[in-house]
């Protein structure tokens, strides 16, 4: 948006703005409902994000009077009820049918595809899956975390059980409890994220040395990413991979996200 432009706007082009439903891409009109309201969550979240820096940056640079205050109020406040509500909210038609009261508890079919097991139950492992090889272990942890589809998952959360095999639970809940900038910059930018190659290394001397019970590995892993534009990034993580017995280990710290 230009400064000068929305300085100029009137009440009425104010109006009309706020009345406007969002410009979804493609890839939130595709799949099962559920993962469709999920997809489209998640790209008004980050236009809301947007929407906030732009705000922000319009109070840096020049006072806020009494007026604009009230056009900033509204914009964020009709802002909110279109990420609440989306284009449904005048009804299946958009003819002004009236929608259903939304819920302030949200729905099985919001909060999970039907077929996701309950976030109690703890990801199976592969049954080929070694987890006598330290190096290993920190490998295919960092390759399941970074394999991300904001579609279809929603949020951070999905990559986050799909890598826990790899994890100490302790490691896996404090990731759920967190957002993710890097998950929220590939729903800007409308990505779905494929690790195509991934190398292993000693930490180095700026960690801890390794011992018996406990190796510092740094991860590289090359992310290819399809979105509203195609590009391919390198993302680094330091892991931390601890036996918990019986030859078993376990990735236990990340740093690096």
């Amino acid at each position: 948006m230009a400064g000068g432009d929305d300085n100029d706007r009137t009440p009425q082009e104010w109006r009309e703005l706020l009345s406007a439903s969002y410009d979804y891409p493609e890839e939130t009109k595709q799949g099962r409902r559920g993962e469709r309201r999920r997809a489209r969550r998640a790209f008004r979240a980050a236009e809301r994000r947007r929407t906030k820096q732009w705000v922000d940056e319009q109070r840096r640079r020049e006072p806020m009077t009494a007026a604009g205050a009230l056009v900033v109020v509204a914009l964020m406040l009709g802002m909110g009820l279109l990420a609440r509500c989306g284009p449904d909210w005048m009804g299946n038609d958009g003819k002004g049918t009236a929608a259903p009261a939304v819920s302030a508890v949200p729905s099985i079919e919001d909060s999970k595809p039907a077929d996701t097991p309950p976030p109690s139950a703890s990801p199976s492992p592969s049954a080929s899956a070694d987890f006598t090889d330290p190096q290993k272990v920190a490998e295919e942890w960092v390759r399941h975390y970074l394999a991300r589809n904001p579609p279809k998952d929603g949020d951070h959360k999905p990559a986050v059980e799909r890598a826990a095999p790899w994890a100490t639970p302790a490691l896996t809940e404090n990731l759920m409890r967190h957002t993710d900038p890097a998950f929220d910059k590939l729903v800007s930018r409308g990505g779905i994220s494929t690790v195509t190659k991934t190398t292993v290394a000693p930490a180095g001397e700026k960690l801890p040395p390794d011992t018996p019970l406990r190796i510092w590995r740094t991860v590289t892993a090359t992310v290819a990413v399809e979105g509203y534009t195609n590009y391919t990034e390198t993302t680094v993580i330091h892991t931390e991979v601890t036996v918990l017995g019986a030859g078993q280990w376990r990735v236990t710290r990340i740093l690096g996200v």
